[in-house]
């Protein structure tokens, strides 16, 4: 569906749950406003909502959170997506803490690719910034390796906190077949001072730009010789991509979120959960063309953190 900046508005970013193990300060550090459980969307209100987009046009669709894994009834999300038929491409963002064990079982459901938050590859800088040990992480990564087609490795990289980082990252992205993304550090936690991507980028010189596999893709990417992976940038803060944005993203307490940078949001959940199709489909009509030709205007202030919209 085209927005009315003219944009196609094809990929549906559905949030699972705000919970998470970890507790990071850019995301999830609490602010004493989670949804609790029992608010958030039951897998059939989640299918169903996949359904309508999926009739909508959209044939793109992330799963995020929070860390969608804690949902006992994951699987069976993801095969009820996969039955739709609607969609090329199903993917997830984790943390990876829970992918070890579930890892093949997803890909089984229906899933094709994985996202995987890290922000160090030093346990005791990972600890500082989620709370959490790294080793389970780890092993969830080279179990995704071998089970998914593509595999893309998130750091946010904060000054102070994890910015001794980068070189182990561009290391890992030469030895391993994945995609290493830097992503600026955006106003939707408690965080720190964040990095520019720019700033990165000229201290490895020898990385050369890829090219460009669609417009819509945040990420601009780069390899170099002997680079079995590739080192991408994402720049919403330095580098605003808005004009190329195709999300819409659903909460999991069933609010459509125009844009992460804006804090307009709509309701759509008691249509989801009594299953009214039409209802739904003239509210995700009219929010699609309300959505914004910009965010992270320099005013913005978030009223949710990161793990309360989805990423």
């Amino acid at each position: 569906m085209l927005d009315s900046y003219g944009r196609n508005i094809n990929y549906l970013r559905l949030s699972l749950t705000e919970r998470c193990q970890l507790r990071c300060s850019y995301c999830s550090k609490s602010d004493g406003k989670q949804c609790l459980k029992d608010r958030e969307l039951d897998k059939d209100s989640l299918i169903f909502a996949a359904e309508i987009f999926g009739g909508l046009g959209f044939d793109k669709i992330r799963l995020t959170g929070g860390e969608p894994l804690l949902r006992r009834d994951i699987l069976k999300i993801v095969s009820g997506i996969k039955k739709l038929d609607v969609y090329k491409d199903i993917a997830i963002t984790t943390n990876g803490v829970m992918l070890f064990d579930l890892a093949e079982e997803l890909k089984k459901a229906g899933l094709d690719r994985v996202n995987i938050s890290l922000d160090s590859l030093d346990n005791e800088t990972y600890k500082a910034v989620t709370g959490s040990s790294l080793d389970k992480t780890l092993y969830g990564i080279e179990k995704a390796i071998g089970t998914f087609k593509k595999v893309k490795l998130n750091v946010v990289i904060i000054k102070g906190v994890n910015d001794a980082s980068t070189e182990s990252f561009i290391s890992f992205a030469r030895e391993n077949p994945v995609d290493v993304r830097f992503i600026e550090l955006m106003p939707l936690g408690n965080s720190g001072v964040g990095v520019k991507n720019d700033e990165i980028l000229r201290s490895y010189s020898f990385l050369k730009p890829c090219k460009t596999e669609s417009f819509s893709e945040p990420a601009r990417y780069y390899t170099s010789d002997g680079f079995l992976g590739r080192v991408g940038f994402i720049s919403p803060m330095s580098a605003k991509f808005c004009k190329f944005c195709n999300r819409m993203r659903l909460t999991s307490d069933g609010k459509l979120r125009l844009c992460l940078g804006n804090n307009d949001e709509i309701s759509i959940a008691e249509e989801l959960k009594a299953k009214n199709g039409d209802r739904a489909k003239e509210i995700i009509i009219s929010a699609i063309s309300k959505k914004p030709k910009e965010g992270f205007e320099k005013d913005f202030i978030t009223k949710r953190k990161m793990n309360r919209i989805g990423g």
